[in-house]
């Protein structure tokens, strides 16, 4: 029986760039996918992965029914209803006779790519009262919320490069010509740096890899990894010490420059040159290229995140950013204002910007709330150290996690020793529910696994992802296919997994949706009648309405499916002091916990490098582990190699293609070196997210091509003290021929 062929709008959930798409559908079956030329944002770009989204939707392998585990300890297929009333005859009863911190919570970042891991998470966390929270945020960004809630006393108010308007770009640690970009929503991030290349703007790349963006560049500094803190600082005490500082307008809502100049004199590009392998002279031509930018950006990612210091790297970068005079103005960085966002206090909803004087006091930002139960360490964000979780499972005694929520996260694979959470997964947990489209190497270990459906029976909005856009703009997408019979909405999944956990177990899960709706109308002082105006097919789309509403621009879920091409909001406007929340009420450029965290900093100006030191890199047709079972975008580039110098490969008698050793205090793994001046010496290069060599999943792709889980080389024990983030670069290593 033939179909005719349609096409629908969708929103790419793939990655942080947000692409519009143009589905191509018959029937129920998704046959193509290409760029939307009408989308306000991406305006047709596409990606591999966006190009892929047919066949990751049917991936045959996707669960379609709960898994349940029986008597026999066999996971088998179940009925919904079964599923749930498993979780709540188990739950609260181990909450009952432990207490709340009997509970763990894993959120993986594919949450933030879905309307329902964005909206219903917060709530699961309210119902279960536990602290014992860990996010796939302290394998990556999370050096830079902490320091973001440092300087402006909101860990989500986080500056976006201006990529359109900027004269010069200064990237370290990033490659968004792979990543598509990372807390910069910026579609075909390519075309943006082209484009500033051709009005004649500045691309400066710090990387130890000659990555595709390094090769656009104008200036590629092939930084030793690792000692990205100590090159940024020394930036900043040459703009400090040679008078190249301009704040502008923001000099009236700075505390502590003095301070920083003190605390900053001893890096000068002499004294980091050594330990950062980059000359004294290319460091201050940095600093002075910089400052003489007409206007200019400093971004900073990943790479310069998860390393030893990368909170103070990721401080330093806006602190280059404010001495400059590039924060919070055109072409520097600047403070998205995304629809959904609250609005500015002393604005009505709706309303704008609220008067930049007689900016009042906030509540700022505090680290260390709590610590975890076994190591200490201290909260960031509310969250403990993925890295930490596996000793919270397996160490005895009051407070140890017993029962585990994970939803859409696969810790055994990004997390560091996989070996070790793997059994405690195993062998230490009374019960554990995953949400998740798979059967990966951690919801293999679950009682009861809950599938959402494929993304082309889910509609979407981006929460997350327009706090980070380098453009304001909104778009909603509904769902362009029918949910199939059998399947459950992912918000209905998320629903009634509260309503299971908090007692509740058997309301319908509109009464979810309805007390959110009460709790934000309360809180924003907005009259109870405006929960009857709200419209929507579903509470979701109810509680998105309510968010329009009360937000910057005073917009409606009409409006938005009005415009299924999105709304143009304009392009990124200064916002301070009005996104200021710290206690004085202004930008505090030198915090206690940074103050103190300095002369750790400091010490490792005379650290001897190690030989050999591994970093991980992005793969374009790839996102994490969870993107691994595409038939379409296996294989080509995205390999699991080890990326080695040519001078290293002579020194070490490596071969390429051939299996080698690669061992770090935390382990060792094998995997086919890859011989290439795309490395600096001193460095080899392995992707992160694969290891699919693990019994008992059901990913056929993922598991022909398993390649090696590098995050097996690391045993958790070092992390970045300020935000609990794992160093999975900079990592010393030894690397053999396998025999």
């Amino acid at each position: 029986m033939s179909h005719a062929s349609r096409t629908a709008p969708r929103i790419c959930p793939l990655c942080e760039a947000t692409c519009g798409l143009t589905l191509t559908i018959e029937g129920t079956t998704v046959t193509g996918a290409r760029g939307d030329r009408d989308d306000i944002f991406s305006r047709g770009f596409i990606c591999p992965k966006g190009a892929s989204f047919g066949g990751l939707d049917a991936d045959p392998d996707r669960l379609r029914v709960p898994l349940v585990r029986g008597e026999d300890g066999e996971l088998r297929e179940a009925t919904w209803d079964e599923a749930f009333d498993r979780i709540a005859a188990r739950i609260p009863a181990l909450v009952e006779a432990h207490g709340p911190q009997a509970v763990g919570v894993v959120l993986g970042n594919p949450n933030v790519h879905t309307m329902a891991g964005s909206l219903y998470p917060p709530l699961l966390l309210a119902a279960l009262r536990t602290r014992n929270v860990f996010t796939a945020s302290t394998l990556d960004q999370m050096p830079k919320h902490v320091s973001s809630g440092l300087l402006f006393g909101d860990a989500n108010a986080i500056p976006v490069p201006d990529l359109d308007r900027t004269d010069h770009l200064l990237l370290i640690g990033a490659n968004p010509l792979e990543s598509n970009g990372s807390l910069c929503t910026a579609p075909d991030f390519p075309g943006r740096l082209r484009a500033l290349r051709r009005r004649g703007g500045t691309l400066t790349v710090i990387d130890p890899r000659r990555t595709r963006t390094a090769r656009l560049a104008d200036r590629h500094v092939a930084i030793r990894p690792g000692a990205d803190a100590l090159l940024l600082a020394a930036m900043a005490h040459v703009l400090l010490e040679e008078k190249l500082t301009d704040p502008g307008v923001l000099a009236e809502h700075l505390e502590g420059a003095d301070e920083l100049a003190v605390a900053l004199a001893d890096f000068t590009p002499d004294a980091v040159a050594a330990a950062c392998d980059v000359d004294a002279a290319t460091i201050t031509a940095l600093a002075r290229e910089l400052a003489a930018a007409p206007t200019a950006a400093v971004y900073g990612r990943i790479g310069s995140c998860t390393v030893e210091h990368g909170t103070l790297a990721s401080w330093l970068v806006d602190v280059l950013n404010i001495l400059t005079g590039n924060l919070d103005r055109p072409g520097g960085a600047l403070f998205p204002l995304s629809a959904t966002a609250r609005a500015p206090r002393g604005a009505a909803p709706g309303k704008g910007h609220a008067p930049g004087k007689g900016h009042a006091p906030g509540k700022g930002f505090a680290l260390g709330r709590w610590a975890s139960r076994v190591s200490g360490h201290p909260e960031a964000k509310g969250e403990l150290p993925t890295a930490a979780l596996a000793e919270e499972i397996e160490t005895p005694g009051e407070g140890r996690i017993r029962a585990l929520i994970v939803l859409a996260a696969n810790p055994v694979l990004s997390a560091p020793d996989g070996d070790r959470l793997d059994a405690a997964l195993a062998g230490h947990l009374d019960f554990m529910v995953s949400v998740d489209p798979y059967l990966n190497e951690t919801s293999r270990h679950a009682d009861v696994v809950l599938p959402p459906p494929p993304p082309s029976q889910s509609a979407h909005f981006d929460f997350a992802f327009n706090s980070f856009a380098v453009h304001n703009q909104v778009r909603y997408t509904r769902a362009p296919i029918p949910l199939e019979d059998g399947r459950m909405d992912e918000s209905e999944i998320h629903a009634r997994l509260i309503l299971a956990v908090s007692g509740m177990h058997g309301a319908p899960p509109s009464a979810v949706d309805d007390l959110a709706i009460a709790t934000a109308i309360t809180k924003a002082g907005a009259p109870k009648e405006l929960a009857g105006e709200l419209t929507g097919r579903s509470g979701p789309e109810r509680r998105l309405d309510l968010m329009l509403r009360l937000g910057p621009y005073g917009l409606t879920l009409e409006q938005l499916l009005a415009h299924p091409h999105g709304i143009d909001l304009g392009p990124l406007k200064p916002r301070v002091p009005e996104i200021l929340r710290t206690r004085s009420g202004r930008i505090e450029l030198l915090p206690a916990p940074i103050a103190a965290d300095l002369p750790r900093l400091r010490r490792a100006l005379g650290d001897r490098p190690a030989p050999l030191v591994l970093v991980g890199r992005r793969h374009l047709r790839s996102n994490n582990s969870w993107m691994h079972n595409v038939v379409s975008l296996s294989g080509g580039s995205n390999v699991c190699t080890l990326q080695v110098h040519p001078d290293d490969a002579a020194r070490l008698g490596l071969v390429d293609g051939a299996t080698v050793r690669i061992e770090s205090a935390g382990g060792g793994i094998e995997a086919p070196a890859e011989i290439t001046d795309t490395v600096r010496s001193g460095v080899v290069s392995l992707p992160h997210g694969w290891g699919h060599s693990r019994p008992g999943t059901r990913m056929a792709v993922a598991a022909a091509h398993p390649g090696a889980n590098v995050n097996q080389l690391l045993d958790g024990s070092l992390l970045d003290p300020l935000s609990g983030t794992a160093v999975l670069n900079a990592i010393p290593v030894t690397v053999t021929p396998s025999p």
